[in-house]
């Protein structure tokens, strides 16, 4: 079945290329936040998004205004979720995970890497992907929201606006 149609094929680029613009504008009406770095639920999204873009595409049984709905829905919830959990610390605790501390003043966290499924090669790559070469000199190691790796090299202040404020765990030195 390598080809079926000529029709087939001019309802593909038609349905795909205003499909594809129809994505395009949604995705700029609803702002930055859509396209963010991934979490476990913008994942979703996107992943849902692309699916349901190739169903437009590939299924004849979807129409071009019932998958152009779809879509809208999946950016309108998503939109909706970004803005309540800007506006509700307890709803973005349910939405999104906290960061974790993986290395606290130069010295692994175990139990927390065993938690997160994280080697220390893994802490290593990333420290030395700053230019660090010692884990000693590494105030700390965050395993952030979306699942990147954030080396912070000398600890500030530790006041409310020091960048480790929400990680917790984190702490003057310990004796």
């Amino acid at each position: 079945m390598f080809f079926q149609s000529w029709s087939g094929l001019g309802r593909t680029l038609l349905v795909g290329a205003i499909a594809y613009a129809a994505l395009v504008l949604l995705l700029r009406i609803s702002g930055k936040r859509t396209l963010t770095k991934l979490n476990a639920f913008d994942l979703v999204v996107t992943v849902a998004l692309g699916s349901t873009l190739a169903t437009i595409l590939l299924s004849k049984d979807v129409a071009l205004a019932e998958g152009v709905v779809a879509l809208a829905l999946l950016i309108a919830l998503q939109y909706s979720i970004a803005w309540l959990s800007v506006r509700s610390p307890r709803f973005q605790g349910l939405i999104k995970a906290e960061p974790t501390l993986l290395v606290r003043h130069g010295r692994f966290l175990d139990d927390a890497l065993r938690r997160q499924r994280v080697t220390r090669e893994e802490v290593l790559a990333a420290v030395r992907g700053t230019g660090a070469a010692d884990v000693s000199g590494i105030a700390a190691v965050v395993l952030e929201t979306d699942g990147s790796i954030s080396v912070i090299q000398q600890a500030g202040s530790g006041g409310a606006d020091s960048a480790l404020s929400t990680v917790d765990r984190f702490g003057p030195e310990p004796p």
